[in-house]
């Protein structure tokens, strides 16, 4: 049940996100008074009770005020159209991603096998399926790994409607060996902040989300070497990999994807704020 955009509660619920140093206030009030009546109404045989409402919303709010991500407090997050669950500590999909699935469609448009690997909620292989499915009458076999068992709970719910399959490991240790060789496209999301750079985190990353998520190395670039590094051995013929980095570690990235033998190449967007790498396996 949806709140009212003219909630009495609304100018109350601004102001304690403001004090609380929220920059989109007012849109974030808008969706905790949804979710409190959603989750008022679930919870009750009277889903016009408005004293469930109101302290559903109490709570809600208090947990944003504290500091928690929106996207925990929510349940969710709005990722390329999709309404993606996300649990705490599971990386919360950045809007900035969403261009490396614009760019993962636009260079697998007739994929049939792609595999999400350090996967978080399972957002980018639920979008690009969703995409790709939409765009023709093939069928889209979906795979998602994370090393994080949180995130392969999440991200099992948010692929579950595209008949996907999760697996928990270490990047490739964790798919299963049918998948060698035969990877249309391969979507990895390495963390790429580097150690030093952790502590100057905005806090919602920094003290919510999984470190493992978030830690790249020293360089930023540790997790994605080794992707790097193997990924020609699991692509199919013509697939290929791509990962989302900084602007500055753009060329470092192009040179360890060459060293593994792929194409390299790289896509940047404004709109975005992105830096995508792409390396494809000769056919």
């Amino acid at each position: 049940m949806a709140t009212p955009p003219d909630s009495p509660l609304l100018p109350d619920v601004v102001a304690r996100l403001r004090a609380a140093g929220c920059v989109f206030a007012e849109e974030e009030a808008q969706l905790l008074l949804a979710a409190a009546a959603e989750a008022s109404a679930s919870q009750t045989s009277d889903p016009g009770d408005p004293a469930g409402a109101t302290s559903a919303l109490d709570a809600l709010v208090r947990r944003r005020a504290e500091g928690e991500p929106l996207e925990y407090v929510l349940g969710w997050a709005r990722f390329c159209g999709l309404r993606v669950e996300v649990d705490p500590g599971v990386f919360v999909p950045r809007p900035r991603t969403e261009f490396l699935v614009e760019c993962a469609a636009e260079a697998g448009r007739e994929a049939s096998v792609i595999v999400d690997l350090c996967c978080g909620t399972g957002a980018l292989g639920a979008a690009l399926t969703e995409r790709l499915g939409a765009a023709g009458s093939r069928a889209v076999e979906l795979h998602a790994a994370d090393i994080d068992p949180a995130a392969v709970r999440c991200a099992a719910r948010n692929i579950a409607r595209f008949g996907g399959r999760t697996y928990q490991g270490d990047l490739f240790d964790a798919l299963p060996e049918a998948l060698r060789g035969r990877i249309d496209i391969l979507l990895a999301n390495t963390p790429y902040v580097p150690t030093d750079d952790i502590p100057f985190l905005p806090s919602e990353a920094r003290d919510h989300e999984a470190r493992v998520a978030l830690d790249g190395g020293a360089d930023g670039l540790a997790v994605m070497r080794r992707v790097a590094a193997e990924a020609h051995r699991w692509l199919a013929p013509g697939g290929v990999v791509l990962v989302e980095t900084s602007e500055q570690q753009r060329d470092a990235a192009l040179a360890e994807f060459a060293a593994g033998g792929l194409d390299a190449t790289t896509e940047s967007s404004e709109e975005f704020w992105a830096t995508v790498v792409l390396g494809r396996r000769s056919r």
